[in-house]
């Protein structure tokens, strides 16, 4: 879709549809007073007759509205005006773009984005619009044969803003917003794909393509046989049951200069996690294809970076695996040598991730980065303790931590700090090795957490566990493109911060 943004009258929009909102019960806002003026009171005599309400959410179109230019005027419900927060707004962003979808209206010009929405400037407005909408239209029919398509989709959308300073910063608000969009759709549609074509060959070729299509960009792999020779052993042993190579993607931007230290950020890329010989139970199991979110949010991250052409140093480390039962795999009570040296005793082959994730971290340390955020659907306890609205953010290091936050809320998307305190390392005690690979069953999340951040010592480190937020269940089945907003404002605070300096 094509946004744009003006500063205008509405009455005066030459448009398929202009798009006004209506508070509870029954009020009007500024801009649709505008047209209830020129319109000689149509619209408050409908709302007089209850025609509509104001709830959130609720649509009115009316067609031939008296002296306005548009074809159609949408009346959106946007409930209390001062109890208007961001969830709200982008729920009612989201309705009424199928709503617009449905009506044959191609192009339309959208006074929401003046709203007033509590604690949120217009380039906020402006870009949660955009993401938004784009998140709306989001489908993933590429393996249907039947391909069911709106017959005269919505085409165009204008932002009105309320004054012409605005249209600028409003201007950038689109632009990144089209970038995280691009970044999250790319980041679902290789979630999404069924474990028998997205294989960690297949994040690899992805990466590849990537690299292709930007000047930014480099792509390089690590294979089964350079981890061997590098002493990955922790990563081989879990792919070790699996028919599929494990494959260690990296991709290189490069939009600063070349002394810059990078910021890195790792995903974890298990393609599908059978759990091993600790074989999950078969009920939801097709969901574990999911259980490559972390590697998927990077590569949307990474879109999305190349795309602003933003001027810093950022690597994407995807640790594609697979992880599967079979004569040759890894069993519960082998001791594994990482790269790092350490050894680890294996409790439980269903806590792979941890395993593939601590030689990829180690491995990064050859960049010297600045900083380095590893992104994993790790711990079914991060479920227990968030639900499915937030990530769970650890990090040994206090100004990391607060920066990912910042950016969880300037995005939108949502993340809540766990701590890793030394007394939670105890649980990975064993007899036979430096630690294992479990914690048990108190906090979980938190004795994951703390089992990786032994293998990050020579940098600043961050985890975010995704495991609740990565996808959805049930009717709606599907990825939700998280936490490519995090990770994406992230690195534009970052490179905001630089260019201050």
């Amino acid at each position: 879709m094509e946004f744009s943004v003006k500063s205008g009258s509405p009455e005066k929009q030459r448009s398929a549809c202009v798009v006004v909102g209506v508070y509870e019960p029954r009020r009007l806002s500024g801009v649709a007073e505008q047209l209830d003026k020129v319109s000689e009171g149509y619209l408050s005599n409908l709302l007089r007759r209850g025609d509509l309400e104001g709830k959130p959410g609720q649509m009115l179109l009316l067609h031939n509205v008296p002296n306005v230019f548009s074809e159609r005027v949408l009346l959106v419900g946007c409930g209390k005006e001062r109890e208007l927060d961001e969830r709200q707004y982008k729920q009612i962003i989201e309705k009424t773009i199928h709503t617009l979808n449905e009506t044959g209206s191609m192009e339309a010009v959208c006074f929401l984005s003046e709203l007033h929405v509590k604690g949120r400037d217009t380039y906020w407005k402006v870009r949660q619009a955009v993401e938004a909408a784009q998140g709306g239209l989001y489908t993933f029919n590429q393996l249907k044969t039947r391909k069911e398509e709106p017959r005269r989709p919505l085409r165009k959308m204008v932002f009105n803003v309320p004054t012409r300073r605005e249209l600028p910063l409003s201007e950038k608000a689109i632009q990144h917003g089209l970038a995280v969009s691009k970044g999250m759709s790319l980041c679902r549609d290789v979630a999404n794909m069924p474990p028998n074509i997205c294989t960690p060959r297949y994040l690899a070729e992805r990466c590849e393509e990537m690299a292709n299509n930007h000047d930014n960009l480099k792509f390089t792999a690590v294979t089964e046989q350079e981890m061997a020779e590098l002493g990955m052993n922790a990563y081989l042993a879990v792919g070790r049951g699996s028919e599929n190579e494990s494959v260690l993607s990296l991709l290189h931007y490069q939009g600063g200069d070349a002394s810059q230290a990078p910021i890195v950020l790792v995903g974890k890329g298990l393609t599908f996690d059978a759990g091993g010989i600790s074989i999950k139970p078969s009920a939801n199991m097709d969901e574990m294809k999911y259980d490559m979110g972390g590697a998927a949010s990077v590569l949307g991250a990474m879109q999305a970076i190349a795309e602003l052409q933003l001027p810093i140093n950022v690597i994407g480390a995807i640790a594609g695996c697979e992880n599967m039962p079979d004569g040759k795999a890894y069993r519960p009570g082998d001791v594994l040598t990482t790269m790092s040296g350490q050894t680890v005793e294996v409790l439980n082959t269903d806590a792979e991730g941890r395993l593939v994730l601590c030689d990829t971290l180690t491995y990064v340390e050859r960049f010297e980065p600045e900083a380095v955020v590893d992104v994993a659907t790790l711990t079914g306890a991060c479920i227990i303790a968030l639900g499915h609205h937030a990530s769970g953010l650890m990090s040994t290091h206090n100004p990391l931590a607060h920066e990912l936050l910042s950016a969880s809320e300037q995005s939108g998307d949502r993340a809540w700090r766990l701590p890793v305190w030394d007394e939670y390392q105890d649980a990975l005690d064993s007899p036979f090795a430096d630690m294992s690979n479990l914690g048990g069953r108190d906090a979980g999340t938190i004795t994951a957490a703390c089992f990786l951040s032994r293998f990050t010592k020579k940098y600043h480190w961050a985890h975010l566990d995704i495991a609740g937020t990565a996808w959805r269940s049930g009717a709606k089945k599907g990825a939700t493109g998280r936490p490519v907003p995090l990770l994406t404002q992230f690195v534009l605070n970052r490179t905001a911060s630089a260019e201050q300096e």
